[in-house]
């Protein structure tokens, strides 16, 4: 019988660690339903958000360049994908739950507005209540999806996607901030690793820096290329984390002392040199004022917005947020460029 699948997939996740989590031992979902035959409620999460609206948006959305010219460069689809897999990689090694981490990694980034961190930062001062991509991550797989239905995603997923998020505190540092799950911790880390080595092409790409501008002494510790230093990032977080989940009773994902200082310290780099340095051109304030323009537009048009967007009772801001927050970077463009004030 086709339930027999399921049950057997399941049966598997009994060899992993004893840190890992079951899917049969979830918290369960928003709403209760049926669970799936042939999948686990994390490999059902995973194709949810796979096949999300949401998630088909991110090929088009910044990451730190915008709407850039050339097809190499990092966009947000691309990012989540290195996310994933730089996190499956590190769960399959510390025998955690791959399912789990990899639903978490392809939902991580869901709600990131147009114009990479600049749009987060505008829509921030605009609505009121204050905006954060990693809840508008959430918001957008609880309420946004399937026309207000959401995608009904289990709680590890959900909390995994919320928490993911870091703000400028060193890597492990005080305010890092707790994941409720191990695979959560590995996407955490796993967001750092990839976009830490990813930002550092792009940048190099687009002449901001040159490989001579990294800081040696990191450099040194890390390796010389992008695929040195990302193999020496995920070995070292696998080795120290193997030590720490070990039988301890709290196991937890870190580094190592000197590869910590190492990846900090470039890091810090990227944000002196690259990431503020973006933030201050001209096309990261013609990116400010497009969505300081639609915020203020839609809200005195709301007549305008998608129905999709008029969900419930939600006030005029929160559904010209969530309006905002789920454009690409050309359709934000090409609507801002339409409008006549």
């Amino acid at each position: 019988m086709l339930h027999d699948v399921r049950q057997r997939l399941e049966e598997r996740e009994e060899r992993l660690s004893p840190h890992a989590t079951r899917s049969r031992l979830s918290r369960g979902r928003l709403r209760q339903e049926p669970p799936c035959p042939v999948r686990t409620a994390f490999q059902r999460d995973r194709d949810r958000i796979i096949h999300c609206n949401a998630f088909r948006r991110l090929k088009h959305k910044t990451q730190v360049f915008i709407a850039p010219s050339g097809d190499h460069y990092v966009t947000r689809l691309t990012h989540t994908l290195e996310v994933s897999q730089i996190a499956r990689t590190i769960s399959r090694a510390l025998n955690l739950n791959e399912d789990l981490t990899e639903a978490i990694a392809l939902g991580h980034d869901l709600g990131h507005t147009p114009f990479g961190h600049i749009g987060e930062e505008v829509l921030n001062e605009l609505y009121p209540p204050g905006f954060r991509h990693n809840e508008q991550s959430l918001r957008v797989v609880d309420v946004l999806e399937k026309g207000g239905e959401g995608l009904n995603l289990t709680w590890e997923v959900r909390e995994g996607i919320l928490s993911h998020s870091k703000t400028r505190v060193d890597i492990f540092g005080v305010g890092w901030g707790n994941v409720g799950t191990l695979e959560g911790q590995v996407v955490k880390i796993a967001d750092v690793v990839a976009y830490i080595n990813h930002d550092i092409g792009d940048a190099i790409r687009a002449n901001i820096i040159t490989e001579d501008d990294l800081p040696k002494p990191a450099i040194t510790v890390l390796g010389n290329s992008h695929s040195e230093r990302i193999n020496t990032l995920v070995c070292d977080i696998i080795a120290y984390s193997w030590a720490a989940t070990g039988d301890g009773p709290s196991p937890s994902i870190g580094m190592s002392p000197e590869v910590l200082e190492a990846a900090n310290t470039l890091r810090d780099f990227l944000f002196e040199r690259v990431y503020n340095v973006r933030s201050a051109q001209e096309e990261a304030q013609r990116a400010r004022e497009i969505v300081r323009l639609l915020y203020h537009y839609f809200t005195k048009h709301t007549d305008l917005l998608p129905k999709e967007y008029n969900i419930g009772e939600e006030d005029v801001e929160r559904r010209v947020t969530d309006y905002i927050a789920g454009m690409t970077d050309q359709y934000a463009m090409r609507m801002a460029e339409g409008i006549k004030i």
